[in-house]
This record gives structure tokens, C-alpha cells and sequence, in this order.
């Protein structure tokens, strides 16, 4: 008998430009110039695209160095297949890579915005102001 989690797929890739905007725009992430996801999307170190039913419906992906230093971004899952555990399933395709390839001394970091800090504790993230350090960051503006 096939099951609700059979009908998700989550192979490794990125989406087309518009599909990654759809998805981030969906989930209630920021939008992002499609001249900006068009350069960043081939820089992906390893990504994931969530299917249901052949529909991309959500993603991540790991960019950085290849090395020293990796970063978790655009962890996202459309609404309405949220509370299915899908967005953990995406973490550990991404976790699993990590695991797989990453060298034993790469520093892996990632932004959690409000509850999703919980899901990434599973995971082995921790709040970087318990270790002397504080997550910054700087958004760039056009003038």
C-alpha cells in the first residue's frame, strides 16, 4: 500500500531561477532578484528539490568553500505540506552530504529563523551565543 511519504521525492539539484523564487516566496522567505538566483545557483556546494507528486514544493542547499567553511540556506517547504516532516527530511539529505564529503574540521553554520532553530538542534546546530561568538550578517542595498 502506498503511503503519503511515498508520494514525496527529494532528489539533489537546484531549481530553475523562477521555481526557487516561487518556493521562497511561497514558504514566506524573502524574494531574491532572479539576476541574483541566476548567479547563485550554480555556486551550490549540494541541493535538494522536494517533489510531491512531480511538483517541486520545497528545497535547500549547502554553499560555501568546499572546505573550511559551509552554510545552510533556503530551507523551505510550501505551506501547505508543512507539519509533515519534510523540512527534517531535507535536512537530512543535506546533513547526510555533509557527513558524506565535508572534511572533519569544516565549520557548518546556518540561520534559524524563529521555531525552525528547534528542527536544527535535531540535527546537531547550536546557538552560537553560548560559545563566545554571535551570528552577524549585512544585507546588501542597491543606491
Amino acid at each position: 500500500m502506498r503511503t503519503e511519504r511515498d508520494s514525496y521525492e527529494i532528489p539533489p539539484g537546484v531549481p530553475p531561477v523562477e521555481t526557487f523564487r516561487r518556493l521562497r516566496t511561497d514558504a514566506g522567505l524573502s524574494d531574491k532578484a532572479p539576476e541574483a538566483v541566476a548567479l547563485a545557483l550554480p555556486n551550490t556546494w549540494y541541493g535538494v528539490v522536494l517533489h510531491h507528486e512531480g511538483e517541486p514544493i520545497g528545497m535547500g542547499r549547502i554553499i560555501g568553500d568546499g572546505g573550511t567553511a559551509f552554510q545552510i540556506v533556503d530551507i523551505c517547504v510550501h505551506p501547505a505540506h508543512q507539519g509533515r516532516g519534510l523540512g527534517g527530511r531535507i535536512m537530512a539529505a543535506l546533513t547526510e552530504e555533509l557527513e558524506r564529503r565535508a572534511p572533519d574540521t569544516a565549520y557548518v553554520s546556518l540561520i534559524a529563523d524563529g521555531p525552525a532553530r528547534h528542527l536544527y538542534e535535531k540535527f546537531g546546530f547550536a546557538d552560537t551565543a553560548t560559545h563566545d561568538s554571535i551570528g552577524m550578517y549585512r544585507l546588501m542595498r542597491a543606491s
